[in-house]
Formats: structure tokens, sequence, C-alpha cells
């Protein structure tokens, strides 16, 4: 089996300015440079054959780059207790276009429709504390931005779960293209 995901992986000096934010909240689970990404859709399991028509369906999405900035922090919770920390991206409005068309071609490969609402965001770290432990990280850095960067691809990562934290490996690359 093949536990998948889609994402987009910020330039290197993006990264950078995000792992310089990574301190201050005892207990988190800290990204490596090599995790941080945008979730564009969470695929989960499948056997070989659905992860070639996966593939093959990616292959059929056409779409312009994506312009984009880092801004602001958030949390994730569940009943007051952080689970994830995040950086926040702007605008959203062209890498939830992408999304969309992910998504449809996904379905056409035979993948349930994403059930989640859709917010861009880049994770920073994982934890399970009290919404009072992260309050600090919060005001420290809501006020993170970073200049503009455009991607010009998305990638098909297989995700790798381990005792220590999860291995991301791109398995595939798509290209972005302005349309004429």
């Amino acid at each position: 089996m093949h536990r998948l995901f889609i994402g987009l992986r910020p330039p290197p000096d993006i990264r950078d300015a995000l792992r310089a934010t990574m301190s201050g909240v005892p207990g988190a689970r800290w990204q490596d440079d090599d995790q941080l990404h945008l979730t564009l859709r969470f695929i989960g399991e499948v056997d070989r054959p659905q992860a070639e028509d996966i593939a093959s369906a990616l292959d059929t999405i056409h779409a312009p780059p994506v312009a984009l900035a880092v801004e602001g922090v958030g949390a994730f919770d569940t009943r007051g207790r952080v689970n994830t920390l995040w950086a926040g991206v702007r605008p959203h409005g062209p890498v939830t276009a992408l999304h969309r068309k992910i998504d449809a071609a996904l379905v056409r490969a035979g993948c349930a429709p994403d059930p989640r609402a859709f917010l861009p965001h880049i994770t920073l770290a994982r934890l399970n504390v009290p919404m009072e432990r992260v309050a600090g990280f919060l005001a420290d850095h809501a006020g993170l931005a970073s200049p503009a960067f455009t991607l010009d691809h998305f990638l098909l990562f297989e995700s790798h779960l381990g005792r220590e934290r999860a291995r991301y490996d791109a398995v595939a690359r798509y290209s972005l293209a302005a349309t004429a």
C-alpha cells in the first residue's frame, strides 16, 4: 500500500524563515526542512494500481504557476487542545483553485471527494497541549510574513510513518504552466 498526498514545496529561503520561528513551545514536534510543505490534497492509503491511476490523472491538470506569500500563524485544536501549529499563506484564491482541480482529477481516478474544508497552510509543528501553552508563540509570530514567491510545480508525495517522525518522498512532479 502507498500513503499519498499532493503538495507544494516552498523554496529554500522560505523554509529557512519558517524554521527560524520554530521554538518556544514545550512538547512541540517541529517539522524538519524536508517535511515543510503545503498540502493540496491528502489521499491516504491506496494500492499500486490506484496509485498509478492517480499519477495519470494528475498529468491531466492544467493550471498556472501559483504566487504566494507566507502570512501569519495559527493553530488547529480539538476541544481546546492544540494539535497543529501552522503558517498561513496568501492569497488563498489561486491555491484553492488548484486544490479544486486536483480534487476533481482524483475523483475521476476513483478517489472519494475531499470532505474537509480547505485552508491553505504549512504545518510547523505537531503537538498535544492546551491552547494556553501556544498563546505566546501565536502572539510572537502573528506578523509573520514573507516576500511573494512563485511555485511552478506541485508534487505527489508518499508518506512513510515512523516512530520518530514521518518521512515524505516526492514520487512525481507536475508542472504548472502559464496558459496562453
